[in-house]
């Protein structure tokens, strides 16, 4: 049986900006991914919370290519992208940021979103990218930097950056594919409360000003709340519910799967 959320969108997922269709992943006797359908509508915010071990970057795993889906297709923007390679789904408009910093560290900040921009440009064996094309997309990397507050930090190396702005650069470097749908792993994940309301504030501008679809694994309630669409619970691998943040809050299925501390939180 294919499962939706409740309150999942009725909209098919192969008309969705980002869906999925009865996906499963398992690892051996486990199934960390469930039967899960979702469909995201273009343009929307969508959060995607849960326990820890509930499938959620293992949900982004299989939807960016990293690990193939046992059973189930992925679709995007009307295309069924299940068995495209990883690496041709940033180029098709499909990006993600990592829970953990993919970074270049021993080159600069604008070396790190540059070498993105050339790469979705003119492939990743277009040009030999650290030396004989420095220049190649260079004002698009310093627009993007710009965008992410990290306009200061050009030369300063990736792996000396504090870790808020390694999240940024992060986030910098998925932006330089151009993408349409945007996928973020948990882009506040250690930070200060001052840092995770300025990347929140990131988050929804980047939504709203480039009118991207957004698909956000967040642990953070807060941000969750305030900046989401709609909201979607994974518990056990499985789509429990979906739907506007006020509904998610006081949804009875939430609550158990919470062991009935998310009410408090939120």
């Amino acid at each position: 049986m294919t499962v939706l959320g409740p309150n999942e969108s009725i909209l098919d997922p192969r008309e969705a900006a980002l869906g999925t269709e009865g996906l499963v992943r398992r690892f051996g006797e486990v199934t960390a991914v469930d039967d899960v359908t979702l469909a995201v509508p273009s343009g929307e915010l969508r959060a995607v919370i849960g326990p820890n071990g509930a499938g959620k970057t293992t949900l982004f795993n299989v939807v960016t290519g990293l690990l193939s889906p046992t059973a189930g297709r992925v679709w995007f923007e009307g295309t069924d992208v299940t068995d495209a390679p990883q690496y041709e789904r940033p180029h098709a408009g499909l990006a993600r940021s990592f829970q953990s910093n993919e970074l270049f560290t021993e080159e600069s900040v604008l070396e790190n979103v540059r070498v993105v921009v050339q790469t979705a440009e003119y492939g990743p064996f277009g040009l030999d990218l650290f030396r004989d094309a420095a220049s190649v997309g260079r004002e698009r990397a310093v627009e993007i930097l710009d965008r992410v507050g990290l306009d200061a930090a050009h030369d300063t190396l990736a792996k000396n950056l504090p870790h808020g702005d390694q999240r940024r650069l992060g986030i910098a470097m998925a932006l330089a594919t151009d993408p349409d749908v945007l996928l973020l792993d948990e882009p506040t994940s250690g930070m200060s409360p001052g840092a995770t309301t300025k990347t929140a504030a990131l988050v929804e501008d980047i939504h709203d000003s480039l009118g991207l679809t957004v698909l956000l694994i967040e642990h953070d309630m807060d941000v969750v709340l305030s900046i989401s669409d709609r909201v979607t619970v994974l518990d056990q691998g499985r789509a429990i519910a979906t739907g506007p943040p006020e509904e998610i809050r006081t949804d009875d299925d939430v609550q158990e799967a919470y062991l009935g501390g998310i009410r408090e939180e939120l």
